[in-house]
Formats: structure tokens, sequence, C-alpha cells
């Protein structure tokens, strides 16, 4: 065993979740806020439920400053061939945010067989976002 590798696994693991680890936060309910990072045409076709808007490409110390530091914000795209996630990611972290990485993004969460919300709304397990 690599310490180095346990080490890259466990930090892995500390920035991304996959959308069984998400579903699970929402339904305990956990303090996390999700983030829709893409533009806002995408979020009105289609987005998981309970999901915050907050395109990447508008997101600076102005856009955010309503938004609880206490919270870990969860942010996704499309998927693996998208990068707003990741952007948005590093954003908030650099205007002081905790924050984590869907990975496979809202690809994967319907792959997964979660319902959607929105124009284009997949059916699916529904995910009660208290919303």
């Amino acid at each position: 065993m690599s310490i180095e590798q346990m080490c890259h696994y466990q930090a892995k693991l500390s920035f991304e979740l996959d959308s069984a680890d998400l579903y699970t936060s929402i339904i305990k309910q956990e303090n996390i806020t999700i983030i829709d990072a893409r533009s806002p045409q995408a979020y009105k076709k289609e987005h998981i439920p309970g999901a915050v808007n907050l395109w990447h490409k508008d997101m600076s110390f102005h856009t955010t400053d309503h938004l609880d530091k206490h919270k870990i914000y969860i942010c996704y795209c499309d998927g693996i061939g998208c990068n707003a996630s990741t952007k948005a990611a590093l954003k908030l972290l650099t205007l002081g945010f905790k924050v984590k990485e869907l990975i496979g993004g809202l690809d994967w969460w319907k792959r997964d067989g979660y319902a959607t919300e929105g124009d284009e709304s997949q059916s699916g397990l529904e995910v009660d976002c208290g919303c």
C-alpha cells in the first residue's frame, strides 16, 4: 500500500461525491446546497430537484454574498463533457465557500435513476428536497 496513493483517494473523496452520495445527503437533510453551474436556459430545461441556478460565468463576490458560508455547496453541470461544475467549484472556493463537485453531473444523476425537474424533466426516484 502506498501512503501517497491512499492520500490521493482520500483527498479525492473529500472533494467529490457521486449521485448516490448526493441523494443520501439530501435524504439526511445535511447542510448542503446544490448549485447548477450551467446557464439559466439549461437549468430551465432540466435540473436536479432543489438545485439553485448560479451560472459559473456570473459568479462573483456580489452574486454570492447572500450564500451561507457554513453550508457545503455541491456543484454540478451536464456531465463529464462539461467543466462548468469545476469552474464553479473553483470560483466558490476562492470566494471562501466549502465546495464539492458532483462527478458525472446531471447525466449520471439521471443514469442512476433519479428524477429531475424542469421543462424536460425525467421521472425516476423522487427526491424530497424539502423545498
